[in-house]
């Protein structure tokens, strides 16, 4: 995918290129927002809010990384959700079916190469993470979502939540903290590689 041509094309309003470049993101864009919501149907609102942001507004984009550009339009579109609720989110992050039956395994977890015996210890750790993130207060849980799940460096994190990027290391330190706590409590399910005892930050 040439990604700047797409942009480019985007920008001079080719709904096509612009659709391209969404396909691409979707499920990070998805994600993003059901891990920041703890709902599905309010996850699937923010993402298409989100879309129809930055097609309105593509043309402000000026460079840089768009994959971090529009996890900040999701972002927004998640603190939008949050201020109309009222509330934080309370409800469970792991995903449901659609008769609201909670999933064994979310499809993004799945593995064809697993053994059953590795994909029942995958779908357990997943909840457990899931468990440990949706304790967390939001801002905390946003930081930790975009910079250590998604992958964005401190500066992205920093846009995408319009704070310092002091505010956000500081964020980042107290909620790793917090999940390290709590993911004691499972840590027979936690591989060598994903021990949190002693862990530096990034």
């Amino acid at each position: 995918m040439d990604e700047t041509a797409l942009i480019n094309s985007a920008q001079n309003g080719d709904l096509d290129s612009f659709n391209t470049l969404i396909l691409h993101y979707q499920d990070s864009v998805f994600h993003t927002a059901l891990r920041i919501l703890g709902d599905e149907d309010l996850a699937e609102d923010a993402a298409q809010e989100a879309f129809i942001s930055a097609f309105r507004s593509i043309s402000s984009f000026r460079g840089g990384s768009f994959r971090a550009w529009i996890l900040r339009t999701v972002t927004n579109a998640c603190y939008d959700e949050l201020r109309r609720q009222k509330r934080r989110p309370t409800t469970p992050l792991e995903p449901e079916t659609s008769d609201g039956e909670e999933m064994d395994s979310p499809k993004w977890m799945a593995d064809p190469n697993m053994t059953p015996a590795e994909k029942s210890e995958a779908d357990e750790l997943e909840h457990a993470i899931q468990h440990c993130l949706d304790a967390l207060p939001t801002d905390f849980r946003t930081a930790v979502v975009l910079a250590d799940i998604q992958g964005l460096d401190y500066s992205e994190v920093a846009a995408a939540a319009r704070v310092p990027l002091g505010t956000i290391k500081s964020r980042l330190a107290r909620a790793r903290l917090r999940l390290r706590e709590c993911l004691r409590g499972f840590e027979e399910l936690l591989p060598a590689s994903f021990r949190l005892e002693g862990e530096g930050s990034q």
